[in-house]
């Protein structure tokens, strides 16, 4: 068993719809009812396409499947809710980016873990630390210390009903 953690982030649609409908996918992947879930935030989007803001969140959970497999896995739910790849940082019905699977480092043409942009995003950092706040990176960086004012400020809480 390996405990991985997932981004979750939508913006059109009806994004907390999108979110919940994710976890719902999610927990079919979770072995041993392990699936946690973060509150929900609201954040401004990324880069300069004009778009609504997003809901975004993060899971964890264990499981079996190799990091590729649960790529496919996650990638298929997106698909199921009608994600489309137009332009990047563009709007989406729904993103699952995977985040860390247990303390591998993966460096494959398919899949980066640690994804590549997690400690620069208030989006990621925020809503992993309240699942996970003792959390350490592959790279020994506690999680605790990536977090700042500023990505506090940057998001605002949704809450737990989900």
């Amino acid at each position: 068993m390996t405990q991985v953690f997932v981004a979750l982030g939508a913006n059109l649609e009806d994004p907390k719809t999108q979110l919940d409908n994710a976890v719902a996918a999610l927990s079919a992947l979770a072995e041993h009812q392990s699936l946690k879930v973060s509150p929900y935030y609201g954040s401004p989007p990324m880069g300069d396409v004009v778009q609504p803001d997003y809901i975004n969140a993060v899971a964890s959970f264990e499981t079996s499947l190799a990091p590729i497999a649960l790529l496919d896995a996650l990638q298929e739910i997106e698909n199921t809710q009608g994600r489309v790849r137009k332009e990047r940082w563009g709007p989406r019905t729904l993103d699952l980016d995977l985040l860390l699977y247990g303390d591998a480092i993966i460096d494959e043409p398919r899949l980066k873990v640690p994804h590549y942009g997690m400690k620069e995003r208030s989006f990621v950092l925020v809503p992993l630390a309240a699942i996970a706040p003792d959390l350490v990176l592959p790279c020994k960086t506690p999680l605790r210390s990536l977090i700042s004012e500023k990505f506090l400020a940057e998001l605002q809480l949704l809450g737990n009903d989900h």
